[in-house]
């Protein structure tokens, strides 16, 4: 795959490394403004002083994010094993699995009642960092570092951070909708909303070739889920429609230029969590008939 570059938001054919650091917005060297904290736009400066890149500046930039979320997730692996889980086996198991999972309502071994609709809604994140089994976390990793890597330095690292998070969120709201009574864990709801994202972004800036990778990429992964059983359908369309939503949400911004536009992105993305999160909470409760309960 190609890397995912930016275009300059001034000039839709020049592709850039640089934002401005301000606002965010991807500047080339025409529309660059060297100031004491860091290139700026034209806006962000209030001058139009043309200023070019310094000769040898790097071109690369790394994926915290990214590298962060995996360690995170194999940390929790290792906790997982730690607690009784079996290495290869894909079953539930485990303490921290048993306890971390994603489920609307169960009983646990003693008989009493968890679950999201009893008052554990941590679950809806907690999920997304644990795992079945070594090859369940290796396929989801692999697939985080290959589109984190391609995506992070494209648009930044609140921006990344932003759309997994919603992406997550919006998978356990699907998983919560269509599976509520089965235990789900897994990066993968957040894993298909990086899909989407890419997709959308490399759409949005040009990149047709890498678009149409990343789209086959994602109608594969479509038919594994819907072929291959006991994998959760609602939270890889969940995290599909929320990590599509946000990229919406970015390059809509980008397209209008708004003024403050990482402002207005950040609310867009707090506010697209916050549903998922509200969606999550209700399709628990509705996934709990009465008479369990009773």
């Amino acid at each position: 795959m190609r890397r995912l570059v930016a275009t300059c938001y001034r000039h839709p054919g020049r592709e850039t490394n640089v934002s401005c650091s301000n606002c965010g917005r991807p500047i080339c060297p025409d529309c660059m403004t060297s100031t004491p904290v860091g290139m700026r736009c034209p806006e962000c400066a209030r001058q139009r002083t043309t200023v070019r890149a310094p000769a040898g500046a790097s071109s690369r930039s790394d994926a915290p994010a990214t590298y962060a979320l995996i360690g995170l997730c194999v940390a929790a692996f290792v906790a997982e094993i730690a607690s009784g889980a079996d290495l290869l086996d894909g079953r539930p198991a485990g303490t921290v699995m048993v306890d971390g999972g994603l489920i609307a309502y169960a009983r646990d071994a003693l008989g009493q009642p968890v679950g999201v609709a009893e008052g554990e809604p941590y679950r809806i994140v907690t999920s997304a960092f644990l795992h079945s089994g070594l090859l369940h976390l290796g396929l989801n990793m692999f697939a985080l570092y290959i589109l984190g890597a391609l995506l992070e330095p494209a648009i930044g690292t609140a921006r990344f951070v932003g759309i997994y998070a919603a992406s997550v969120l919006a998978g356990s709201c699907g998983a919560l909708l269509l599976d509520p009574d089965q235990l789900t864990v897994g990066a993968s709801g957040g894993v298909f909303g990086l899909m989407a994202a890419a997709f959308l972004i490399a759409r949005h800036r040009g990149l047709d070739e890498l678009a149409s990778q990343i789209g086959f990429f994602v109608i594969i992964n479509l038919v594994f889920t819907f072929s291959i059983p006991g994998i959760s359908i609602g939270g890889h369309l969940g995290g599909l429609i929320g990590g599509g939503l946000a990229a919406l949400s970015v390059t809509m911004l980008e397209r209008r230029r708004t003024p403050s536009p990482m402002l207005i992105e950040g609310i867009a993305l707090v506010a697209l969590c916050v549903v998922a999160v509200i969606g999550s909470l209700l399709a628990a409760e509705a996934g709990v008939p009465a008479l369990l309960r009773g």
